[in-house]
């Protein structure tokens, strides 16, 4: 993930719920992506370190363990620039042009330049950050596909060049996971404005769902809802999916009005974030404690990315 903020509802359902349970089935390595995050926010690097931090943070609280799992960040393992810098001698730059999140990013973060070469090279530091590995699954979700893809595709150009077989070509690991729009009823975005952190307050989490979007076509407590397009009623379905089916039944026939909708869910959701709040007030939970295990994450992930280097150095002739 790239520390570029407090993660969010969005983040907890599209991926940390996931990769707590990828634990038990893989060896996995969970990436703090500082170089990528440096790729957008170049300018205003300021918070970096301390996001990094905030990332760490919640992912302990989610679950994800140190001990089971290699845990650091990009910038502690020089290899990732180094595999990253050669697979982009050989990497085609039409096939960068037209990776389609290329130009959808350079729409959404607007205000920044965005026109530069580390940018448009993102996804060739994605695949050394895989292939450095040698990964052989990559959890991903649909639109990430592209990015899959082309790291495929270097594989067997540098194959096809250095006549070898020194990476796995990686398959994705589609995840399934649950639609979660923004507060607005876009796409969640910490461009938007539009998200709940996972280690937001009660207060401030109750303020924000009485801000949410709700069914437009109902006016007044009386007329029956539409939970389908309720935007309050689709979190519902996420996180209490046991009361979701009585509380969709309750909107449509008007016995539910959107004030007690979003009262109960503000309650819900301060239940499903209270682990992301708690570990923040754990004495244990320091500066010091995320730093030894990032440093020891970067020990054990460099023990695997210098052998991978060795081999891409001896193929390519260096």
């Amino acid at each position: 993930m790239r520390p570029t903020g407090k993660l969010h509802l969005g983040h907890l359902v599209g991926a940390l719920t996931n990769w707590k349970k990828l634990q038990d089935d893989y060896e996995c390595f969970f990436m703090v992506a500082d170089w990528h995050a440096l790729m957008s926010e170049y300018e205003h690097p300021g918070q970096l370190r301390e996001h990094v931090e905030e990332n760490v943070l919640d992912w302990l609280a989610c679950g994800i363990d140190p001990q089971r799992s290699v845990i650091f960040r990009q910038s502690d393992v020089p290899e990732h620039a180094e595999l990253y810098a050669v697979l982009s001698i050989i990497t085609p730059l039409g096939w960068l042009e037209r990776v389609p999140t290329y130009k959808e990013q350079l729409r959404e973060l607007e205000g920044r330049d965005l026109t530069t070469h580390g940018f448009l090279g993102y996804p060739v530091l994605q695949a050394a950050d895989i292939l450095l590995y040698k990964a052989h699954v990559v959890p991903v979700g649909e639109d990430q596909l592209p990015h899959l893809e082309l790291a495929r595709e270097i594989v067997r150009r540098f194959h096809h060049l250095y006549h070898g077989e020194l990476f796995p070509e990686p398959k994705p690991l589609l995840t399934q996971a649950a639609k979660l729009l923004g507060t607005d009823g876009r796409k969640m975005s910490k461009s938007y404005g539009n998200t709940i952190a996972l280690s937001d307050s009660p207060e401030t989490i109750r303020k924000t769902v009485q801000s949410m979007f709700t069914d437009p076509l109902r006016i007044k407590m009386t007329d029956p809802g539409h939970p389908a397009t309720c935007n309050v009623c689709g979190y519902w379905k996420v996180f209490e999916p046991s009361r979701a089916e009585a509380m969709w039944e309750e909107c449509r026939t008007a016995a539910r009005g959107c004030v007690q909708n979003k009262r109960e869910l503000a309650e819900a959701l301060i239940t499903a974030t209270e682990p992301f709040r708690a570990i923040r007030n754990e004495s244990s939970a320091t500066d010091r404690t995320i730093e030894r295990i990032l440093q020891d994450g970067a020990e054990r992930a460099r023990a695997v990315a210098s052998k991978t280097m060795a081999e891409v150095k001896r193929a390519v002739g260096l």
